[in-house]
């Protein structure tokens, strides 16, 4: 390769091309193999909304088709070009947000990483290189460790409230590269491309008025895997500010010894904004230790942090209004008990009863809790009644996080939840079995996983 003016490979970069499997603590390993099987259930839900669909159409327009060494879209099998499954694979699982997150980076690494990774391994595969799940769990291991990293560096020294997009992009492109064959250098400035050419965009503007555009992996995904394909032709980019700046270092100066991937990521029990999930945890607790039914239920009174009253929702006319939104999700656990698959249909936002409670929450912008609420998201809810009587939950912040976690059980509930309906029993249990045991199969049964993953589904659900 020639030179292309670093005179010092940055440490992440050499990080990243040393980092083998037997450096993988089993807590990581844990990790990666819970977010395999919990965002390839949300995956499969996610193929049936109309915000997948509009991606799947417009692939082969915006990056064209993929006959030559193209990859299948997540849970459809259309060959569209990698950067283009990355970009309809990530707004796939975009489309129904329960994936999993980092609470410090206010944001998702799953859901850009997978779908990303995934169609840089179809590609590699159609080419006739040979994956195993041990290497695979490399290149995760490498993607969500850079990308949280790089995701609070640049919280801790960017004035606006960027997208999931924004950093995801940087982590997806130093794994891409490492996938594809980049030296050092290679992946250094693949960071920097990434970094550069990711999405900044605004996350705030989607929280006030919540449509498709979402969280932004559905470009910092493609975004990444490009800076991977451009750094290994001798595209130049290096350096990535989050990454190789001064003001970046307090993040990095531990890289290798301690895993922010282990300790900060968490997962959803609800599919919508994770903002919503303590004071739907309280209404749920509330109405089962006091025998509450939601015909009793006179009004809401939720008091969380300040971004979290943006959300409101309190009519949501569309599912991307639903999972922007705490009235609408708080009343649909007091009417239902639960928010899951059969939740994210039109028709439940035309619920009367629904409707009448979230009609009747009151967002209350707690200035103590917005003051609590910097590693974890606060708040306090209390029900009255029509008989006027008030019974209060204290405040709380949501289930997931490690020291709070789902169960092993929980989590294979809510992805059989979301994948039986769509992919069949059959598939859903090879599906269950392989992701929790990813790293380790060989060649043979990692490329049935990627088919697993990736293949059109059998039936046509209707569309959420």
């Amino acid at each position: 390769m020639t030179d292309r003016t670093l005179t010092m490979t940055p440490g992440f970069a050499r990080f990243a091309a040393e980092l083998r499997y037997d450096d993988l603590p089993p807590a990581l390993l844990a990790i990666l193999r819970r977010s395999f099987l919990d965002t390839m259930g949300v995956a499969a839900v996610g193929s049936t909304t109309e915000m997948a669909t509009a991606a799947r159409r417009a692939a082969p327009h915006l990056f064209g088709s993929g006959d030559t060494d193209g990859s299948r879209v997540l849970m459809n099998g259309l060959r569209v070009s990698p950067t283009g499954a990355a970009m309809a694979g990530a707004m796939t699982i975009d489309s129904v947000d329960a994936h999993d997150g980092t609470t410090p980076n206010k944001g998702h690494g799953g859901s850009a990483i997978f779908p990303a990774l995934l169609a840089v391994a179809d590609s590699l595969q159609k080419r006739g290189q040979v994956l195993s799940g041990q290497s695979f769990a490399v290149y995760l291991a490498l993607a969500y460790e850079l990308s949280y990293r790089a995701g609070q560096a640049q919280h801790a020294t960017c004035t606006d409230y960027h997208t999931s997009g924004a950093w995801t992009a940087v982590g997806v492109a130093i794994a891409c590269a490492r996938m594809l064959g980049c030296d050092e250098t290679g992946m250094a400035h693949a960071a920097g491309i990434g970094e550069y050419h990711g999405p900044r965009s605004q996350m705030m503007r989607c929280i006030d008025f919540p449509t498709m555009v979402r969280d932004g992996v559905g470009w910092g995904a493609p975004s990444g895997v490009s800076a991977a394909y451009l750094a290994c032709e001798g595209f130049t980019g290096a350096p990535a500010l989050t990454c190789d700046s001064e003001r970046a270092q307090p993040h990095w100066t531990d890289l290798g010894n301690q895993w922010r991937t282990i300790e900060h990521t968490h997962y959803k029990p609800y599919a919508c904004c994770r903002w919503a999930h303590p004071s739907i945890d309280a209404v749920r607790d509330l109405m089962q230790q006091h025998k509450l039914q939601h015909q009793q239920i006179d009004a809401i009174e939720i008091r969380t942090f300040h971004y979290a009253t943006r959300l409101a929702g309190h009519e949501p006319a569309t599912l991307d209004e639903f999972a922007y939104g705490i009235a609408f999700p708080v009343a649909t656990m007091a009417v239902r008990g639960r928010i899951g698959a059969a939740e994210l249909q039109q028709a439940t936002l035309q619920d009367p009863e629904i409707l009448r409670i979230s009609r009747a929450v009151k967002l209350i912008d707690d200035p103590v809790l917005t003051a609590r609420s910097v590693q974890k998201r606060w708040a306090a809810v209390d029900l009255i009644t029509r008989d006027s009587e008030r019974f209060s939950a204290e405040p709380r912040f949501p289930r997931g996080d490690a020291d709070l976690p789902l169960s092993d059980a929980e989590i294979s509930d809510k992805f059989y939840g979301f994948a039986r309906p769509v992919l069949g029993e059959d598939r859903a249990t090879k599906l269950h079995a392989l992701t929790t045991a990813f790293d380790s199969l060989g060649p043979a049964d990692f490329s049935d996983l990627l088919t697993l993953c990736l293949a059109a589904p059998k039936a046509k659900p209707a569309q959420h």
